[in-house]
């Protein structure tokens, strides 16, 4: 529904703005640009190992469970009812703090993403205005956020321009 809002709205101003004067539409597949920016090589890298060392504790204390579990299983016959009590408490803390883990890992690891790709997509915001300004463009459309259905021919593919401008390849 906000696709069609979006697309009705543009087509209403572009077709009474027309009139006026002329609109220069372009667009660019922002993704495409972050991927060619060679300050996403270094920020995946450290993701991908945030990601691995989070991983492997939340593995450790999932072993450190099942061998709890597995001990409490093979003698809980031979444990009194306090004893049993006791372990049955153990073992569902030791649950609950794997939960609690893997919800913190999960949000400060969506913190330390958002951190290290704001600068990036800063820089890369700002070359895409700078180039639009530059060369007059009235509306820059995003390819990469999936609202845009159709882009005519006369619509400039402004990547080339935003990556020479950031003097990538």
């Amino acid at each position: 529904m906000r696709k069609y809002l979006v697309i009705l709205f543009a087509a209403a101003f572009i077709s009474t703005a027309g009139a006026q004067t002329a609109i220069k539409l372009g667009h660019i597949n922002s993704q495409e640009l972050i991927e060619a920016m060679p300050e996403s090589d270094s920020a995946q890298k450290k993701i991908e190992k945030l990601t691995k060392d989070l991983q492997s504790q939340l593995e450790t204390m999932q072993v450190e469970l099942n061998n709890k579990y597995q001990d409490y299983l093979s003698k809980r016959d031979t444990y009194s009812d306090l004893i049993k009590q006791t372990k049955e408490n153990e073992l569902q803390e030791l649950n609950q703090r794997i939960q609690t883990f893997s919800q913190n890992a999960e949000q400060d690891l969506q913190k330390q993403r958002s951190g290290l790709y704001k600068p990036i997509l800063d820089k890369a915001n700002k070359a895409i205005a700078d180039v639009s300004k530059e060369n007059g463009f009235t509306y820059i459309f995003d390819l990469a956020g999936g609202l845009i259905i159709y882009h005519a021919e006369n619509s400039t593919d402004i990547l080339p321009l935003v990556k020479a401008k950031l003097g990538l390849k």
